[in-house]
């Protein structure tokens, strides 16, 4: 499968965009795993929105930051990928977008993410490597990663 990928910042996202992306964000955040807190931080302003596309349906999104002031990095999050999509393996190719992209617009820099705690070992395989002890994140087991560029 071919996904039609495209990067845009807040003020280009139309209406219908920014409605997929929140829409998305909820179905995986919040209604499947549960995770109850504020999706609309305040944040995605600050942010490049990474989409990937099947045909018109928004199926892989990540949102990403030059420099995040929690981190004092760059940063990336809110990564996910549709349900119906998850087993075909999505999960490689989405973060490869991720890191090509912010590294074609932020240029090489260290990158700090939130991971999920499951997911620890999937992003060591980028260079990742853990920071601190594992913390609760809206009921669900995070760590600290960064990864840095040399």
């Amino acid at each position: 499968m071919e996904l039609t990928w495209e990067t845009k910042f807040f003020n280009e996202l139309n209406i219908n965009e920014l409605y997929a992306i929140l829409q998305l964000r909820e179905e995986v955040f919040t209604l499947e795993q549960h995770c109850f807190y504020q999706d609309m931080d305040g944040l995605d302003q600050k942010a490049a929105h990474l989409q990937g596309y099947d045909g018109e349906k928004l199926v892989a999104y990540a949102r990403l930051f030059e420099f995040e002031e929690h981190y004092g990095s760059a940063a990336f999050g809110r990564v996910l990928i549709h349900k119906d999509y998850r087993k075909i393996k999505l999960g490689k190719t989405l973060i490869d977008k991720i890191l090509s992209k912010m590294e074609r617009l932020f240029g090489e820099q260290k990158i700090t993410i939130s991971a999920q705690y499951y997911l620890l070992d999937f992003y060591k395989k980028f260079g990742f490597q853990p920071i601190g002890e594992p913390y609760d994140d809206a009921g669900v087991k995070h760590i600290r990663m960064e990864k840095e560029f040399v």
